[in-house]
């Protein structure tokens, strides 16, 4: 049931507990107990956000080399900020990987240089743009048929180009820290009446510029090995081993990149034998691939675009 009802929110975070019920063939009470008391318990969380690739936003992935001492601290600060997507602690708790959107090259400039956390504690510092994305942040849950995945999937508005505005951001900041808000609070947010909530965030999800995903622990799901990668991979090799990597379902995310690496990946596995597996017998044939560096995940710090309450 649990599983089911995890699968049934990434399709679409903001379903009504009837229409999951409906498809899972349970009663809406079932539905709303189990997702009330897993979040409770901090298991699960819906969070939407705001793609900014969307709306002309550059992505990022940043790492930072840290001090022992300083690592934790920089990463809840980074954490904390609105422009920062995920954060991640790695390598014994030394390093931080995490994901920024910034806008404009001016706005880039600043996010870099000037706005993370200025302390000697911080060693080392490098910048990828991301490029293409391959895969991004698919589920890890997959136990409903076609059938039931198409009930609960969610009829959108055509897409169309929109452009934010201050109600906007209202309504994301408060959907950022729960994804399932009513529609009565997104209007007292908002100053919106409930049509006009309901009809924006219809404009917004279509074309993904308004994303609703479930934030929950790799471990929560059996899986106890995540690591990060980059690799240098032959130019003329980046499209297939990309596409490649893309297909396995250990990888959560894989992007083409600039800097010294050009592509990233992040993966997780059941546990670290299975990823030396996947290391050594699903990578490691990849045909352009030169070098691989792996980083193994310590701690989560954010995950899809907000700091949990």
């Amino acid at each position: 049931m649990d599983y089911a009802l995890v699968h049934a929110l990434q399709i679409d975070g903001r379903a009504s507990f009837r229409t999951i019920a409906d498809a899972l063939d349970v009663s809406e009470h079932t539905v709303a107990r189990r997702y009330r008391k897993l979040r409770a318990h901090g298991v699960l969380r819906v969070a939407g956000w705001l793609d900014g690739r969307r709306f002309g936003r550059t992505s990022w992935s940043v790492r930072l080399v840290c001090t022992p001492d300083a690592a934790g601290q920089v990463a809840q600060a980074i954490a904390r900020r609105d422009d920062t997507v995920w954060v991640r602690l790695l390598s014994g708790g030394t390093e931080i990987a995490c994901g920024v959107q910034a806008g404009g090259e001016q706005d880039d400039d600043a996010l870099l240089l000037k706005k993370l956390p200025r302390t000697p504690r911080i060693v080392g510092m490098s910048a990828h743009a991301t490029l293409h994305m391959f895969a991004g942040w698919r589920s890890r849950v997959a136990v409903l048929t076609d059938e039931q995945a198409e009930r609960i999937r969610p009829a959108l508005p055509q897409r169309k180009e929109v452009s934010l505005s201050v109600r906007d951001h209202a309504m994301v900041r408060v959907l950022a820290q729960d994804g399932r808000a009513g529609y009565g609070e997104l209007a007292a947010a908002t100053g919106w009446s409930h049509t006009t909530v309901r009809r924006r965030l219809g404009e917004l999800r279509s074309g993904d510029m308004l994303r609703f995903d479930v934030e929950i622990s790799s471990r929560a799901l059996g899986y106890h090995a995540e690591a990060w990668l980059w690799m240098k991979v032959e130019p003329s090799a980046l499209a297939s081993v990309g596409e490649a990597m893309a297909a396995h379902p250990e990888a959560d995310v894989v992007a083409a990149t600039t800097g010294p690496t050009n592509l990233m990946a992040g993966v997780t596995c059941r546990d670290t034998g299975d990823l030396y597996r996947y290391l050594t017998e699903r990578v490691a044939p990849l045909h352009g691939v030169r070098e691989l560096e792996t980083a193994p995940v310590i701690r989560t710090v954010k995950r899809v675009g907000t700091f949990p309450p």
